[in-house]
């Protein structure tokens, strides 16, 4: 957002955009006119003022999770009244960091774990479950993803 809180127009518009500066890790993000902080953990150089890049990749498979389930219930109307999603990933990706400039990152796996709250019968949790991974974040890093570098 500008600093009279309209949207950023013009070479931006419509593209998330990552600034980093000369020292350290820190990184400003501009998204959708919201702004975040990206950074890594002060024990590699980062000043720990905002989740690593791989945390904000579980962050965004944890959010959609949890909003594809509440709209699916919610669309049924069934008594669900919270989603809790817990995620990590699996092994810890500082060795593909510290080696991706000579090694090619390997196979990730993210362990997921759903938590449904609210009197649901059982078939409606377990169709919950299966609707969890028809999340399109999910679907789209199981799939694989493209990414073409444009100028």
């Amino acid at each position: 957002m500008t600093p009279s809180g309209e949207p950023v127009a013009g070479a931006d518009a419509g593209w998330i955009v990552a600034r980093i500066g000369p020292d350290g890790y820190r990184t400003d993000l501009e998204i959708n006119g919201y702004a975040l902080i990206a950074d890594e953990p002060t024990s590699v150089g980062g000043t720990g003022l905002g989740p690593s890049p791989y945390e904000l990749l579980l962050g965004a498979l944890g959010s959609c999770t949890a909003m594809t389930l509440r709209m699916y219930a919610s669309r049924k109307q069934w008594p669900l009244e919270s989603v809790v999603i817990r995620l990590r990933d699996t092994p810890p990706h500082m060795k593909d960091c510290e080696e991706c400039a000579t090694t090619a990152v390997g196979v990730r796996s993210i362990d997921r774990i759903v938590e449904l709250h609210g009197p649901l019968a059982p078939e409606q949790r377990a169709r919950l479950m299966e609707i969890a991974d028809r999340c399109p974040v999910k679907q789209t890093l199981s799939r694989g993803i493209q990414i073409r570098t444009v100028e």
